[in-house]
This record gives structure tokens, sequence and C-alpha cells, in this order.
């Protein structure tokens, strides 16, 4: 099994990587700052699984070109993908009134129309196939978030747009669905989120704390193997109950 990761040099898209790497699969990854020490990334990925692939493509997501330049590498070097896991993201919060065109723009090029691009450029790979697996990450946000309203539209944009498809192509052997986190600690929670803030949201979530990658990426794991081969077009919240708090 092959699978292909956008984002995956850190937070839930690394732990993903590395935890279908353990379970056997062959794993592409994509990560856009050309700071990421890609080869340190790789050498740990070939002390977790010596047996399997793994390969790393610098790319922004949000740049058509780029998308298709990279996924025909990647179809080359493996042969085929099985599984493609939408993860890559930004956010640039303000509150509406202050928020710019480009923290608009640039948040919504990057969380959904990035994934659109990846989706599309991956369609006619999983139809020669007559198989394949979209799995796409959204966040509690979807619902709206106060000062991330860029953020909150391009995660429920992610809902809409695994819906069509799943719609579209369930019946040619492709399912797409996607997988909602709740509060995780990650690069980007560390980075947007004081400590006041991350005490809230332990405190009203009914679980009483963050949740654990590993949780997140199980999930995953699930929606791409076999026995999730009936479930098409769902939205799996893995958030400890957190939504009605957000």
């Amino acid at each position: 099994m092959k699978m292909f990761i956008t984002g995956g040099s850190r937070g839930i898209g690394h732990n993903i990587m590395t935890t279908a790497l353990k379970k056997g699969y062959d794993v592409a990854f994509t990560y856009v700052n050309p700071q990421t020490d890609v080869d340190f990334l790789l050498k740990k990925a070939q002390e977790i699984a010596p047996d399997y692939i793994c390969k790393a493509y610098q790319l922004d997501v949000s740049q058509s070109e780029q998308v298709t330049e990279i996924v025909d590498r990647v179809i080359d070097d493996f042969d085929g993908v099985d599984v493609v896991i939408n993860n890559a993201g930004i956010n640039k919060n303000n509150l509406l009134f202050n928020m710019s065109d480009g923290e608009w723009h640039n948040v919504l090029n990057t969380n959904l129309t990035g994934a659109f691009y990846v989706m599309r450029q991956f369609l006619p790979v999983f139809l020669a196939q007559k198989k394949g697996r979209f799995i796409t990450i959204s966040s509690i946000a979807k619902d709206g978030i106060s000062g991330q309203a860029n953020y909150s539209a391009s995660k429920a944009g992610l809902v809409g747009l695994s819906g069509a498809i799943a719609k579209e192509y369930g019946q040619k052997g492709i399912t797409s669905n996607v997988v909602v986190p709740g509060f995780y600690d990650t690069n980007m929670t560390q980075q947007t989120m004081s400590d006041e803030l991350k005490k809230s949201w332990v405190q009203y979530c009914p679980l009483k704390r963050m949740g654990k990658l590993e949780e997140l990426s199980a999930a995953v794991m699930f929606l791409a193997s076999d026995e999730a081969s009936y479930i098409n077009g769902q939205v799996i919240s893995v958030t400890g109950g957190l939504d009605w708090a957000a």
C-alpha cells in the first residue's frame, strides 16, 4: 500500500506519516519550508520502517503547477498511490473587520484550493486503478471560531469538497472522508494559542485533556484500511467531545 500526505514534515501530518510506515505503507510526504531538515526526517523514517519506502517532496499546494509536477513525480516514483491525505494547512488569525485580503486568500488558497488541486490531480490515478481513498483533515473551526474567519471557512469548505467527491466518484471505487481533530499539542497550537487559552479548551473538553496524535492517526489509518471500504462521504470527529465548546 502506498500513501501520499501533504504537510507531512511536522505535527499531525508527521504523526500520520510515521504511523503509516509502521503499518506497512510506502509513504510520500510533502513539506513547504525549504529550511525543513528533510535528511533527518528521512533518516528517522528509515529507522522506523527499514523495509518500506519514504520520500519527501517540497511543495506549495496553493500552486497548481507545482501540484501537477509533484504528483506526476510521486506516481513515477511509487508506481501509483492508494491513499491521499490532505493535511497541509496554515492559519493567519485576525478579527474579520481587520482581516486583510492577503490573510483571507493565503489561508483559503492553501487549505482549501490546495486540497482541490491535489485531489483533482490524483483522480485520474484512482480512476485507472478503480479504487482510492481521499482522507482530508479539517478542524473543529469548520463550525466557526472567533478570530479565524478565513481558517474556519477553509475547513468548512473541505467538508463540502470531500462530500462532492464522495458522491461523484463513489461508484468508481473511490471514497472520500473527513477527519475533524480537536485540541492537540502541535506546532500550530503552540504558536497561536496562549497557555490561558489552552487551559480553557482543556477545561471545556468533556475528557479534560488534549488529544494524543496517535489517537488521531489511528482514525485516519482506519479510514485508509479495507475495513472502512463502505465508509464514504462522512465527517469523523476525533475531538474528545470538544466540538460544542468551540
